[in-house]
């Protein structure tokens, strides 16, 4: 019996961020799933309520929106979106599943959105940088995630805590 050699791990690589020098709040996420990275979309998953709640607090249909559309209402609400990762190894879309992670430059975004204020985050697994965020001067929120894994609250609570978190975008 020969010696088994080591399978090589795949680095996943994230999307860029979706900015402009609008953005006063970023939504930071943790990584995205493997159906964001297929379509090449954050928040692709069918059953992720993002773009459902997203949409109740800017008062847009983003949900009904083709993903274009959605860019454009979200930056002229002055909400800009990413994650802390930029890549990772990862088996399937649980943040539990990510191993080596090398993280975005957050640093960076004052020079493309200097309006930003505050960032929040899409569930705990994102907020593992909080104290580097606020470090760096930013307003931040944690918000429950809008991943379909996170079902401990309801829609509707969800989305009150969302309201709230990006109340400066209003």
């Amino acid at each position: 019996m020969g010696l088994r050699q080591a399978q090589p791990k795949r680095l996943l690589q994230g999307l860029p961020p979706i900015i402009d020098a609008r953005a006063r709040v970023l939504i930071l996420g943790s990584f995205p799933s493997t159906a964001s990275l297929a379509a090449q979309q954050y928040y692709a998953h069918p059953q992720n309520q993002f773009w459902r709640i997203l949409g109740e607090v800017i008062g847009q249909s983003l949900k009904e929106m083709d993903y274009p559309a959605r860019l454009v209402a979200v930056q002229a609400a002055g909400i800009a979106i990413w994650d802390i990762y930029a890549s990772c190894e990862r088996a399937g879309s649980l943040d539990t599943a990510i191993r080596d992670a090398i993280p975005n430059d957050l640093a960076a975004l004052r020079k493309s959105a200097p309006a930003l204020r505050r960032i929040c985050f899409n569930g705990r697994t994102a907020a593992r940088r909080i104290r580097e965020v606020e470090a760096m001067g930013f307003e931040v929120e944690v918000l429950p995630s809008t991943s379909p894994a996170h079902a401990g609250m309801s829609f509707e609570q969800k989305l009150a805590r969302w309201r709230e978190g990006l109340q400066i975008a209003a």
